[in-house]
């Protein structure tokens, strides 16, 4: 009989422990149906994959800030520092956006004499290192970019069989998160190129967040479970009502295959860049909390207008993306001209549900969600929370509710089913 090793062991009491906790995640019935009625596809995580990556991330979806978004290749070692400073001092770390992620164009266009990746020495000229030393400082966590491809999207040497080296280099760094991207990939498959970097990422010894970004292309969910902490499922968003509405539309298709440990992402937050109004980008922040989507600021931090500091640090909205519950939040129903009006709605925990009324019509609307569409017994009393004028709106809800709501603007709220008992008498 062959010896069983302390590491062979680990290994079974680590995917013991995975298994426990996907299963435990499966919920085949909202707890207020009762047995005659059909059970609602909001609580079906039944597709979530046991992660290989085994790095203990993702518990929750990831929180920070990109650059790429804001400043696209106009990056340098001074803007990613002044960004670590404002996430400290506008009290955005604290509400959890821990990650400072240098997208594309940090390095040279050409590897070094070695083969090695370098550093842009005019952008960059401290060094990666002393960036990462500099952001962990700050209790923050850097994040850095390459391609599974021979190049990146912007032209510098991508990662594709340089996985090894370059996962070890990263973590000599100190760097904690790793967006790959989809570039120059010379038409292999994302399945093949993708989990080399895992393994490379693994066998560094370091807890790197891996970030898949392959758009969508290949379905990413029916196989990044077990390669990533997330996965792009949408090309790149714009900063326009029309692409997040249409991404948002392509997300929800995959909510049963998001959990604890890996989650489908539609792409990074315009929120603050300026193409879509106050409502607009209220409804994009909400929907993004509710799909259980990476929360990572897209602006610039250091030049926030008050409306996009307000939008990105409600606490009430963050913590139904961070619910433990870890259930992504879907499209349940709609109605009106080409479905504009509409209830998305998950999860949480506690047996309580986020809903979010959305009109993606041209003109105000009063928009109404039976219990039937959220899984729930027509007689169950909730309270309702509104997560956007932080109170209780309604106390003892019953059979349905309705709001006015503005044009291209949500309304999102807490349900939380009401525990008194009341007689027949």
């Amino acid at each position: 009989m062959a010896k069983i090793t302390m590491g062979m062991l680990t290994t079974i009491l680590y995917f013991y422990v995975i298994s426990e906790a996907v299963t435990a995640r499966v919920l085949p019935s909202h707890p207020y149906l009762n047995g005659q009625e059909k059970p609602i596809n909001i609580f079906d995580t039944s597709k979530y994959g046991i992660l290989q990556l085994g790095n203990g991330l993702a518990k929750t979806p990831q929180m920070g800030w990109n650059s790429w978004n804001f400043f696209a290749c106009d990056i340098n070692e001074k803007v990613i520092r002044e960004t670590a400073d404002a996430l400290v001092s506008t009290g955005l770390a604290k509400l959890g956006y821990i990650y400072v992620n240098i997208d594309d164009c940090w390095s040279e266009p050409v590897r070094d004499l070695k083969g090695q990746l370098v550093t842009d020495s005019k952008t960059f000229p401290s060094g990666i290192k002393a960036l990462a030393d500099y952001v962990h400082s700050k209790g923050l966590k850097l994040g850095i970019y390459s391609d599974a491809g021979a190049f990146t999207c912007q032209v510098r040497p991508g990662s594709l069989f340089h996985e090894k080296d370059e996962a070890n280099l990263f973590a000599s760094w100190g760097v904690d998160y790793l967006k790959y991207d989809n570039c120059f990939n010379l038409g292999i498959d994302p399945e093949k190129r993708y989990p080399p970097m895992r393994d490379a990422l693994n066998a560094t010894g370091r807890t790197i967040f891996y970030s898949l970004c392959e758009w969508g292309v290949h379905d990413p969910a029916l196989w990044a479970g077990k390669v990533g902490n997330s996965w792009r499922t949408t090309d790149d968003i714009n900063d326009s009502w029309a692409s997040m509405t249409t991404i948002a539309d392509l997300n929800d298709k995959w909510a049963a295959y998001a959990g604890p440990g890996g989650w489908n992402d539609p792409d990074m937050l315009e929120v603050g860049n300026g193409g879509m109004t106050y409502e607009e980008y209220r409804a994009h922040f909400s929907i993004w909390a509710l799909m259980k989507a990476p929360l990572l600021i897209g602006c610039d931090v250091r030049n926030m207008t008050a409306e996009t500091y307000e939008i990105i640090s409600n606490e009430e909205v963050i913590a139904v993306n961070q619910d433990p519950l870890g259930v992504q939040g879907r499209k349940v129903y709609s109605y009106g001209t080409d479905s504009c009006y509409q209830v998305w709605a998950g999860p949480l925990s506690g047996q309580r549900l986020a809903v979010v009324l959305w009109n993606r019509g041209s003109k105000p609307a009063t928009i109404v969600v039976g219990w039937a569409a959220l899984g729930l017994q027509s007689s169950i009393r909730v309270s309702v929370r509104d997560l956007w004028k932080h109170e209780y709106v309604l106390e003892n809800a019953v059979a349905s509710f309705s709001t006015r709501v503005d044009a291209h603007a949500c309304e999102m709220y807490v349900f939380t089913p009401s525990t008194v008992t009341h007689s027949s008498s």
